[in-house]
């Protein structure tokens, strides 16, 4: 039960409340170590899925703390992209978003949160749910998007630490703004699609268990 795999999900899971405490923290380098963190995170969600699947260790633990480690990376690093992105004075904001919407936050935590409660009632029926190819497409999209965010912050703080100017600086800003704002699009509706399609596939299920 606590293999390998297992154990490096677990980790995710532990990472993710210092991930979301260091952007909070003055400067350009706590930033720094928490995107560096993230990146690792993100990359132990592919290489545990690999693993279970490799050595055949899949388990229905597994299956079941892969989708809640990411759901608590998710909850942990939109916290602070909230916030910092309402930043009063430092320009953290997503070029064409502004600051995180409120409602694009609320459909990416309240997917997780009704995923959570359908497994949860497909768990009871005997039915795991696992993480499908839709769903980690999602979850790859909205990681991009948050690991960019982080690195927006992190640079956002370079410059005013540094007072960087020139047309380099100017092309590297909006090329990476540009990207933050796209990625957020794309992950807000790929999150939205992806839980339709759940629904879908185990609608029979649900069906059943309403009767």
């Amino acid at each position: 039960m606590w293999n390998l795999p297992n154990l490096l999900t677990l980790a995710r899971i532990g990472l993710a409340p210092v991930i979301a405490l260091l952007p909070f923290i003055e400067g350009y380098w706590p930033k720094v170590i928490a995107f560096i963190i993230f990146v690792a995170a993100a990359v132990s969600d592919v290489v545990d899925g690999y693993l279970a699947r490799r050595s055949q260790q899949v388990t229905d633990l597994g299956m079941l703390l892969d989708p809640a480690a990411d759901k608590a990376l998710l909850i942990a690093t939109l916290v602070p992209i909230y916030w910092i992105t309402r930043h009063p004075t430092v320009l953290y904001g997503i070029p064409w978003w502004g600051s995180l919407p409120l409602w694009v936050a609320v459909i990416l935590v309240g997917r997780e949160l009704l995923m959570t409660l359908m497994r949860y009632e497909a768990n009871k029926r005997g039915v795991v749910i696992p993480a499908g190819r839709e769903g980690k497409l999602k979850a790859i999209l909205q990681y991009v998007f948050i690991g960019a965010t982080i690195a927006w912050f992190a640079w956002k703080d370079y410059l005013v630490r540094t007072g960087l100017t020139g047309r380099m600086r100017n092309a590297w800003d909006e090329f990476h703004g540009a990207f933050v704002a796209v990625t957020l699009g794309l992950a807000v509706v790929l999150t939205v699609y992806s839980f339709v399609v759940y629904l879908v596939k185990y609608r029979a299920l649900f069906r059943a268990s309403a009767r």
